[in-house]
Formats: structure tokens, sequence, C-alpha cells
């Protein structure tokens, strides 16, 4: 039973909790805000879910107030946020349903993986690795810049945001392929 919230768990409840509060603001209706509101609000709410992911694990270790249910519940958050942008940018056609499925699938299956090695004592083999934090970091610039959707005269963030989406896909495979190797001798 958790005895008390923390700041870092505290971060995490928030970035849950926006991710229904993300997708709302495009079921909005359209004379109460229109696409451009709705796309920097999307934005912004997206950004502040990803920067609680940065800083709930920042502060865990710098407060010493790691525990096994916020780093049960961490990552349970980052997926439902970027699960959860991945579904609406591909329903409003602003990036590529193959990159969505295979950033989610892998999502799945390192879970999974995780949860298998967990069960066997050997979840220190597949800890998060720095190609996982470059997945993360590609995934969230590639999401928030479709999010935007700004097409200006020198500038156009679908364009940019899809060459991250893509090199995220790489990463997000490279990481997959990293993360197995790392578990293989247990198969």
């Amino acid at each position: 039973m958790l005895k008390k919230m923390t700041w870092p768990l505290l971060l995490t409840w928030v970035r849950i909790f926006l991710v229904p509060i993300f997708v709302a603001i495009y079921y909005l209706p359209d004379s109460l805000l229109g696409i451009y509101d709705k796309n920097i609000i999307a934005t912004v709410v997206f950004i502040i879910a990803a920067l609680t992911d940065y800083l709930d694990g920042f502060l865990a270790r710098l407060l010493k107030q790691e525990s096994s249910f916020g780093a049960f519940l961490d990552p349970v958050a980052d997926k439902a946020i970027v699960a959860a942008s991945l579904v609406v940018l591909v329903y409003m056609q602003r990036t590529f349903m193959f990159a969505a499925i295979i950033i989610i699938v892998r999502e799945i299956a390192i879970s999974a993986l995780r949860e298998w090695m967990a069960q066997m004592g050997k979840i220190q083999n597949v800890a998060v690795a720095y190609v996982g934090k470059l997945k993360t970091a590609l995934q969230m610039i590639a999401i928030a810049l479709l999010l935007l959707d700004y097409h200006g005269n020198y500038i156009n963030t679908n364009y940019i945001g899809n060459f991250f989406m893509l090199l995220a896909v790489v990463i997000t495979v490279i990481s997959m392929f990293y993360y197995l190797q790392q578990a293989k001798k247990y198969f």
C-alpha cells in the first residue's frame, strides 16, 4: 500500500490524467475551438506530459524517492501518452500508420520482456539504456511537431515531424533488438 504521495509519483499521475484531456481536446466541437487552437493546446499538453516524464525520474533520484510502484507506473504513463498521441496523429493523417504500429508494438513487446525478466530476477539485463532514451526523445520531438501542424512560408512542422518520426522508428527497431539481445540467453 502506498503510504504517501511523493512529488515524482504525483508527476507520473499528472501525466496519466493528461492522456484523456489530450484526446478530449480533439473531440471539442469546432464551433467551440478551431483546429489551430486545438493543435496549440494539444501540443502544450503533450509537451507538459513529456517534461513530467523527465522531471519525475530526475526528482525521484534527486530526492531519493524511487519506489517500485513509481517504477511500474512511470512506463505505463509514458506509453499511454505516446500511444494516444500516435493514434490521434494517424487518425488525423499527419503521420504514417506503419510508424505508429511499429512504435506501439515495440512498446508492448519490451514491456512484456521486462515483466518476464523481472519474474526471473533479471530486470537489470533489460534496464533502460541510452538507445531507449534516444528513441523516447525522437518520438517526443516528432509527436510535438506533428501535433503543432504549422505550415508557414519557411517551415512545415509536419515534414520535420515526420522526418523525426522516421528516425524514431529506426531507433525504435534498433532498441528493440538491443533489449532482445540483452535477454537472449534467457530464452
